[in-house]
């Protein structure tokens, strides 16, 4: 060892101090022993000296050891021994429990495909300076910290009981009096020693009680019988762990996917590991698939059999040892504060400790009655103006306006407040500045008055003018110092009143309840009294006693004890703050030794940080100590501290039978508590339950697996006058079986009376009548709910296993947050997290509670690590508590938030989860594991009806068939044009000749300036220049294909001409990127090679990108067709105009990628162009002399046709604005609009959504420049999808104070197989709204539903059905019709539909399938065109122009889009719309399926510490809206998400990217 020949003492302090670091590190498993001796070596090495041989053994050279106590008995377990654990840390019993939990797993290798983290995303915060003795800033509920199992022993001895006798009150004046005569007794009553039987005890408390049931209970800790099975709840075999990538694997390796194509991809290698993972069963299994005829929203698990069950007999309620009477007792706190003030004035009542732990200064009784007078006369005579009296002695609560609260970190001043006057209501607040929640307790106590000290006045904010900042949610207060110097002496004639004791109310406790909410706890002054008479007999207490009190004066404990018990009986208590605590651990064992101290106040914290110091304290004796008090001894897990601290002190004069938990709650107060026993009697008894049984809320003794096993101590008796009962803590106050948990209810004068304010709350906690079995109330005595969980053992010792707070119920099963965050700390969490700092709380997620782990991660864990511990903790839970964890989430350290004394503020912390603010810095989602009741998977069952049955039952239920169709085209206005002019290019030529300096486009710039402009003769002989030069430098022949390749613009138009003229077939196609040649440019050859393109026409920019460097770097530049620039071609006129021989040739080849990644090139014929333009021209009233504003991408679909087409046709003007100026200039469209007044203007999704962000909030400024939208008539979106309702609704929202008329906004739909089926138009009825049930939906069914019905989808109407056109719905399985407001798939019969796929391969099958079908019942002779897309068509109540009822045709979504999951049908807009609901930072997402994995891409808009912060929300809301669960959570920057010319996702390119690995994503999730 490092310190042979050395002398300790001799050290010097620096040296000494980094010794007591290194054992604390070493205590904590922050270094290994290796690295401990390594460095205590090297400190101690200049301080050897050769004399010294001998060699002390390190206290913590062994890691436990396990030790026999005789003569104990675990409740009929004589023989088992005792396991005490030495380790300060972990105790063996737990550590062992886990560490047999995950040998299960040790043979497999852990291969959780582990999340793909952005390097650069995530630094850890710096760490504040920790100092000893914790490095986890323990809460002041630290008990978690060591919540840990071990095994105890001993015997019980039952408590004595007799009758209630409330103790006699005298005049407060006749007794001090009496007391200043006489000589002062012990305060202290001796407890009866008789014992009275159960049936005795209750016939004297209850005479009129209606109990059954009345014998004694069994001793309900005994083994079971075996006839009742086991107590474990049987559940399937642990799933097999997934197998991953070994360490030598390549990235680059290859692997085959589900489908049979090899992806060189580390994500999808991951992803592959992920489906390995979920082959294993969920738990419970799923039940056998079941027929679509009824919606069944959650699966609803089946009984077990084999749950354990309560067995016993109806409990009998526990009475307390009778409160004595002693004749010395005061008659008011007050009066015994006057009473020592007079009579023992210079004896000490409180010691304060400065931070070094030196004694500051004590303050004696007789200072503290002479500055308490001075108080109450200051705030009693001079807080009003002019010193005028505002508030009287004489005067009760209820008739004081002003209320009062202290606010203070001083140890002192706070302590003298309590004592100026108990007439006045007070708030005893620490450290709660900025708490809206304190506030609002303020506010509804009516406090106007703040007590603070000068030093805590001088660090509280203030204004710029120095008044005291307003903290958000408090009501207006005056401050006031209570400091001396600030107070005034009274005359010596003024004395205060000191009334009796009586219910009105002495002080408001807070308290902050699991929903975060503040409530105050008023306790009147008798209960204060009587509660401090209590202790006293239960503790024993005597005058001139000195307490050592570690706990906050404040409230709870340390309130009742070290503040208004020790001064009713006069004891020296010395106050130990939390701050010394840190800096030096062992400074209440010091004062305990220093002053005798026989009573010491502490929490599992400070007997844990007192272990980690003790052993530079050789000298330090406990031996005059004959109680420690627990404070959280009701911790089911606090046995382990409370063994580990005797084992450690016992040789330093620790007596067992001193240690005393109990049990407290604000409500109930003092439950119970152990009172200090006799040397030599056997230890207190202890219960080893089965927690299995305890999450069913039984109590069964463990017998077989000690892994879940649960020892407990005792927390003593009942208090002293008080009765207590266990009542389920759910519903009714039933009392429980004896073998059954439930919560304890307590009926005593000593507790609280109301939450103040609260009168709804208060009778269903202060006022319950407990009830039988059969309902009927046992008695007409109110009892209050305590919060506390637990049981009554033999003898009639109380048992807490839990609290209702930390409560958690998953499945129907109950779960302690304390015991699962034992469990995760002995799972080696020294190398990954941090002790105390770590949070359990449930969350509400699909009709259930889910469990989420937060933790903070120490800042030299690596990622590897952090996934593994996080690995090994999900395995560990669910083996030990059988319960799935939802969410493991570590988080930097020093993030979580905290309460006023250091520990986690679960609520907050649980907050942030929620609302997406915790940053974490790893995390692990688990639904596949924790969420078994989800809707049972649909198996599509075999149509056993056909569709003429189908049409029959519909016409006799009276539904007519769904068709729909748009008016005639008939005869119009221009007869002539359209039988002499059948070709669009004839109709240029006769515009050329009879009108040619009509205008027919205008382009504009980002400026909105005319660029360029076209008149019907300009743009008649620049395509004559075309058509020359095709023919003499391209060769071409007639019915070639030629690539147009040019941007948004006039050139566009007249290279379609022209290759109208020289009877090419034209092909527009957009132009690639110059800055991203490598993404674009391989699209652009695609086409080319499909269209078998024999010449490209292109401008001269464009040829130079085509042929440069760049373009070359991505494919071969040399293999292009011939390119013919048509920027300065001479004035050249072609020989013949072409004039196609039938109308039924093509016209131009129309190229689109879908949005599921397939390029598709449709045929439009010459009849097909001209019946659509015709249809357009009667659908928008389009005539010479009227103006559009064209915003639309015009390369392709319904864009192209206006771009290009339709002006021509119908010869109004076409203003032109390319999209891609808008990037520059947001305004440009909207301002074009005001500036031409137009009445008509056709938009993409893109556009109105770019428009609706960029400027939507600058309407005020556009205003002011003079824009207005009031001539818009008709505002068209033109699209191939659903409509964006929400969309749409918001661009006329926002932009209605520029006079945009709502009824203006409408939407058009076309698909491939027809560019154009329905649009608004100018005339007829509004587009109407309908709501449908998205779980119908899912079922490919249509049910409407009222809006704002839950599950409700809105859906808008996709604009009316252009002239010509017919719809028919169809099912796509049995291709019959479908009824009305049926879904099914669209079908289309129009002359302007196209004629066919273009394919290098001419797949016939696939032509006459799509473009020539025919329905399989009821009109067998008409051709249809399948638009892939499904939808319904409803007959509303609306009039068409002709007088007829509208029908409406909804859209609901791409059948070659849905995803089919779980047997159901959902379409990704649905998904993604809820994605992007879940956060603000959320700019997009897209979602797409692989291998039956939803994969959620979301792109985020904020700072990249948002990342992680994601994937929960993700999770949540597609489980909670859809009922799915997210495979894989990819959250990328913004832009990522591949969108085309019209606004519409590309998710099949973005998978194909995603498998790739090319999306660089930020992070990416693995849900388990």
């Amino acid at each position: 060892m490092a310190d042979r020949g050395v002398d300790m003492l001799a050290l010097p302090k620096e040296v000494k101090d980094q010794l007591a670091e290194l054992d604390l590190e070493l205590s904590e498993g922050d270094i290994t022993q290796k690295g401990y001796e390594k460095k205590r070596t090297k400190l101690l090495k200049t301080h050897v000296y050769l004399g010294c041989s001998h060699l002390p053994l390190h206290p913590y050279s062994l890691s436990f050891a396990i030790i026999q106590i005789q003569n104990c008995n675990f409740f009929r377990f004589p023989s088992l021994p005792l396991s005490l654990s030495l380790s300060p840390v972990v105790p063996d019993i737990h550590t062992e429990a886990v560490q047999a939990a995950l040998a299960k797993h040790k043979e497999e290798k852990m291969a959780l495909p582990m999340p793909t983290k952005r390097r650069s995303t995530y630094v850890q915060s710096p760490i504040n300076n920790c100092t000893p003795p914790d490095s986890s800033s323990s809460s002041e509920d630290e008990g978690a910290v060591l919540r840990q199992s071990s095994v105890g022993a001993g015997l019980g001895a039952p408590a004595p009981s007799s009758l209630l006798q409330p103790p006699s009150l005298q005049s407060p004046d006749s007794w001090i009096n009496r007391s200043v005569q006489g000589s002062s007794t012990s305060s202290s009553a001796s407890s009866s020693s008789s014992t009275l039987s159960h049936g005795e005890t209750i016939a004297d408390m209850l005479a009129q009680a209606r109990i059954e049931n009345s014998g004694p209970p069994p001793d309900v800790l005994a083994a079971a019988p075996q006839a009742r099975g086991s107590s474990q709840v049987d559940r399937p075999n642990n799933p097999p762990v997934v197998r991953g990538m070994s360490r030598g694997q390549s990235r680059s390796s290859m692997m085959e996917t589900a489908d049979g194509v090899p992806v060189n991809s580390r994500v999808s290698t991951k992803i592959q590991q992920l489906l390995n993972t979920l082959k294993r069963p969920k738990r419970p299994p799923l039940s056998e698939f079941f027929v679509d005829d009824q919606e069944e929203i959650v699966e609803v698990p089946q009984p077990d059999p084999n749950t354990p069950r309560p067995e016993g007999r109806q409990i009998i309620p526990v009475k307390g040892e009778p409160l004595g009477v002693v004749s010395n007792w005061p008659p008011a706190l007050q009066a015994a504060l006057a009473r020592w003030g007079a009579t023992q004035g210079k004896s000490p009542a409180l010691t304060a400790l400065d931070i070094t732990g030196k004694s500051l200064y004590t303050l004696t009784y007789g200072k503290l009655w002479s500055r308490s007078v001075k108080l109450a006369y200051t705030l009693l005579n001079k807080l009003g103006p002019k010193n005028e009296q505002v508030l009287k002695p004489a005067d009760r609560v209820r008739h004081i306006d002003s209320h009062y609260f202290y606010f203070s970190r001083n140890d002192i001043a706070p302590y003298i407040f309590f004592y100026i006057c108990f007439k006045l209501l007070r708030i005893p607040i620490s450290c709660c500045q900025g708490s809206s929640q304190v506030g609002f307790l303020l506010g509804s106590c009516g406090v106007t008055l703040a007590l603070t000290s000068e030093i805590c006045l001088k660090g509280l904010p203030k204004t710029p003018t120095g008044e005291i900042l307003q903290f958000k949610g408090w009501p207006q207060l005056k401050w006031v110092v209570t400091d001396s110097k600030y107070l005034t002496k009274p005359g010596k004639d003024w004395q205060p009143h000191i009334p009796t004791a009586n219910t009105d109310p002495a002080y408001i406790e807070y308290k902050a309840s699991k929903e975060g909410t503040v409530m105050g706890v008023a306790v009147s002054k008798v209960a204060m009294l009587t509660h401090c008479q209590a202790l006293t007999q239960a503790c024993n207490y005597c005058e001139g006693e000195t307490l050592v009190n570690v706990l906050d004066f404040k409230k709870d404990m340390g309130l009742w004890h070290g503040v208004l018990t020790s001064v009713m009986n006069r004891i020296h208590t010395i106050s130990v703050p939390y701050a010394v605590m840190k800096a030096c651990p062992l400074s209440w064992v010091q004062r305990v030794h220093i002053h005798k101290a026989r009573v010491a106040l502490v929490k599992c914290r400070d007997l844990h940080w007192a272990m980690m110091a003790h052993r530079e304290q050789r000298d330090t004796s406990l031996a005059s100590l004959r109680m420690l008090i627990v404070a959280d001894g009701a911790n089911p897990w606090s046995v382990s501290s409370c063994d580990a601290f005797l084992n450690v002190f016992q040789i330093h004069g620790l007596k067992p039978e001193v240690i005393c938990p109990c049990a407290t709650s604000p409500e109930a107060m003092t439950v119970a508590i152990r009172r200090p026993g006799v040397p030599g009697t056997p230890l207190p008894a202890r219960a080893i339950l089965s927690m299995g049984g305890l999450s069913h809320g039984v109590i069964r003794v463990n017998t077989e697996d000690k892994n879940s096993a649960l020892t407990v101590q005792d927390v003593g008796h009942v208090m002293p006058g008080a009765l207590m009962c266990i009542v389920k803590p759910e519903g009714p106050p039933q009392l429980c079986k004896t073998d059954e948990i439930g919560e304890i209810v307590v009926n005593s004068r000593a507790g609280g009376n109301m939450y103040y304010g609260l009168p709804g709350v208060t009778k269903n906690t202060f006022e319950v009548i407990p009830v039988n079995a059969l309902g009927a109330p046992i008695g007409e005595i109110p009892f209050v709910r305590s919060g506390l969980l637990g049981f009554v053992g033999p003898g009639s010792l109380i048992f807490v296993v839990g609290k209702n707070e930390g409560l958690l119920m998953v499945s129907g099963r109950r779960h302690n947050a304390d015991d699962l965050v034992a469990t995760a700390l002995a799972v080696e969490p020294v190398k990954t997290v941090y002790r105390g700092r770590i949070a359990v709380f449930s969350v509400t997620v699909f009709y259930d509670e889910r469990i989420v782990v937060v933790a903070e991660q120490r800042p030299d864990a690596s990622e590897e690590d952090s996934f593994q511990w996080m690995s090994r903790v999900l395995q560990a839970i669910d083996s030990i508590h059988q319960v799935g964890l939802y969410c493991l989430a570590l988080v930097p350290a020093n993030t979580l938030p905290k309460t006023h004394l250091g520990g986690i503020h679960i609520f907050e912390t649980k907050q942030h989860f929620l609302d997406g603010n915790l940053h974490p810095c790893n995390i692990l989602m688990c639904p596949h594991t924790c969420v078994t009741n989800l809707p049972k998977p649909r198996q599509k069952q075999p149509v056993g009806v056909g569709p003429a049955s189908i049409m029959v039952g519909n016409l006799v239920a009276g539904k007519r068939i769904a068709q729909a169709a748009g008016r005639d085209l008939g005869m119009i206005e221009d007869q002539d044009l359209i039988r002499k002019h059948q070709f669009l290019s004839e109709a240029l030529q006769w515009r050329a000749q009879t009108d040619p300096d009509h205008c027919l486009y205008v382009l504009l710039n980002a400026k909105g300036v005319a660029v360029s402009t076209a008149t019907c003769v300009q743009l008649h002989k620049r395509a004559e220049k075309i058509a020359a030069a095709l023919t003499e430098k391209g060769s071409i022949n007639t019915g070639d294909n030629v690539v147009l390749l040019y941007p948004p613009g006039i050139d566009l138009i007249t290279s379609f001409y022209g290759c109208l003229y020289a009877g090419c077939v034209p092909v527009t196609v957009r132009p690639p990127h110059p800055q991203n040649l490598a993404a674009t440019l391989p699209t652009v050859r695609m086409i080319i090679d499909v269209s078998k393109a024999a010449c490209i026409l292109t401008t001269q920019n464009l040829m130079r990108i085509l042929r440069s460097k760049e373009a070359a770097a991505t494919l071969n530049i040399k293999t292009w067709p011939t390119i013919i620039e048509t920027d300065d071609l001479p004035r050249h006129r072609p020989p013949t105009i072409y004039k196609p021989p039938t109308a039924e040739m093509i016209a131009y080849l129309d190229f689109s990628v879908s949005t599921t990644g397939m390029l598709t090139g449709v045929k439009i014929s010459h009849a097909a162009v001209s019946a659509l333009c015709r249809s357009i021209k009667l659908q928008c009233e389009l005539y010479s002399s009227r103006q559009i504003a064209i915003c639309l991408d015009p390369y392709c679909g319904l864009g192209f046709v206006l771009w290009c087409l339709a002006s021509v046709y119908s010869g109004h003007q076409s203003i032109l604005i390319p999209p891609m100026e808008l990037e520059s200039c947001l305004p440009l469209w909207l301002s074009t609009l005001s500036q031409y007044r137009i009445r008509d203007t056709f938009c993409s999704y893109s556009v109105m959504e770019l428009c609706t962000k960029g400027i939507g909030t600058q309407t005020e400024i556009l205003k002011a420049r003079g824009l207005n939208l009031s001539c818009v008539r008709s505002c068209v979106v033109i699209a191939e999808e659903r409509p964006r309702l929400a969309l749409t609704m918001s661009f006329s929202k926002l932009f209605k104070d520029l006079g945009l008329s709502p009824r203006a906004v409408s939407t058009a739909f076309g698909s491939r197989v027809n560019l154009a089926i329905c649009m608004q138009g100018t005339t007829g009825p509004d587009p109407s709204t309908v709501y449908v049930d998205m779980k119908s939906l899912r079922h490919d069914r249509v049910r409407l539903v009222e809006r704002g019905a839950p599950q409700s989808l809105p859906l808008m109407e996709s604009g009316k059905i252009l002239p010509g056109v017919r719809v028919i719905i169809v099912n796509p399985e049995t291709r019959g019709p479908l009824g009305d407001s049926h879904l099914g798939e669209i079908w289309i019969n129009s002359p302007h539909s196209a004629s066919g796929y273009y394919t290098i391969y001419g797949e016939e099958s696939l032509q006459a399938d799509h473009f020539n079908t025919k329905l399989s019942f009821g009109d067998p002779t008409t051709l249809w065109a399948r638009t892939g897309n499904l939808g319904f068509v409803k007959r509303t109540e609306l009039l068409d122009a002709a007088g007829h009822r509208h029908d409406a045709l909804f859209v609901v979504g791409s059948l070659d889009e849905t995803l089919e999951l779980r047997g159901l049908r959902y379409h990704p807009i649905d998904i993604e719309t809820s994605v992007s609901r879940a956060h603000r930072s959320i700019a997009e997402s897209a979602v797409f399926t692989w291998t039956n994995l939803l994969v959620v891409v979301a792109e985020l808009c904020g700072s990249e510490q948002d990342a992680l912060d994601l994937v929960p929300l993700v999770t949540n809301v597609v489980l909670e809206e859809h009922h799915l669960i997210v495979g894989v959570v990819v959250i990328v920057d913004p832009g990522v998400i591949p969108i085309n010319s019209r606004g519409e996702k590309q998710r099949m390119h973005l998978r194909d990217s995603f498998l790739a690995d090319q999306l660089d994503p930020i992070y990416v999730a693995y849900n388990m």
